[in-house]
């Protein structure tokens, strides 16, 4: 089971991934190609940290702001030529999964290294990203038991990358307020943080829910004689 996505089947999207098809680019390519966005997204904030100078520093954050829509639209399409395209391949799900979660990874931490000059800014960015790779590894978990994918709780994938395009912006303004630079990823990462680890419990109540539903009545091997 997949996430729903609605622009899937928008126009732009189908005749997006009919291009990508037309080129012979497969789903893993473009699953692969996530994580070099996230990468130039992660570098682009791990310099933003170290630049003072306000003209490099916005494009270094616009740019790392661009990327992470870039990584969602990635995700989407190598879906929709696996599926609705159907190019799927026997390692389809390794490609699906282990880039997500170096995307993740790349994107929050980088984050994390752009708020150098608040106090835990790198922590919390490592926490962020550590969080969210936990609730991928809870979904996965409950996958690996015969359930179907919990995509619910409030902080999914798309929703962590556009807190972090919120922070990115937000940054921008600093400068002009009488806070450290970075100040406003914190909070970003912060509020990711807090979502997944909301994420992760509600996911994995869903996922005991289930297993005590499906699980099978035992007899308890009484006589009635």
């Amino acid at each position: 089971m997949r996430r729903n996505v609605p622009q899937r089947t928008t126009g732009w999207a189908q005749r997006t991934a009919a291009l990508l098809q037309r080129l012979h680019l497969t789903p893993n390519m473009i699953s692969v190609a996530s994580v070099v966005i996230a990468a130039i997204g992660c570098t682009c904030l791990v310099l933003a940290g170290i630049h003072d100078d306000a003209l490099p520093r916005t494009l270094l954050l616009l740019t790392a702001a661009l990327c992470a829509p870039l990584r969602l639209l990635a995700n989407m399409l190598d879906g929709m030529l696996a599926v609705e395209g159907g190019m799927s391949s026997p390692v389809g799900d390794l490609y699906n999964e282990l880039p997500d979660r170096l995307s993740d990874i790349l994107f929050l931490a980088g984050a994390g290294y752009a708020a150098t000059q608040v106090c835990g800014g790198i922590t919390v960015g490592w926490v962020a990203a550590s969080l969210a790779v936990l609730t991928a590894y809870v979904r996965s978990l409950g996958a690996a038991q015969g359930l179907s994918n919990h995509f619910n709780g409030p902080m999914s994938e798309p929703r962590r990358m556009w807190i972090l395009v919120l922070g990115c912006l937000a940054a921008l303004t600093e400068p002009l307020l009488p806070v450290p630079l970075g100040t406003s990823l914190v909070v970003a990462l912060v509020v990711i943080s807090l979502g997944s680890l909301v994420t992760v419990v509600v996911r994995l109540r869903r996922i005991a829910a289930d297993l005590r539903a499906t699980a099978p009545l035992h007899d308890d091997g009484g006589s009635s004689s």
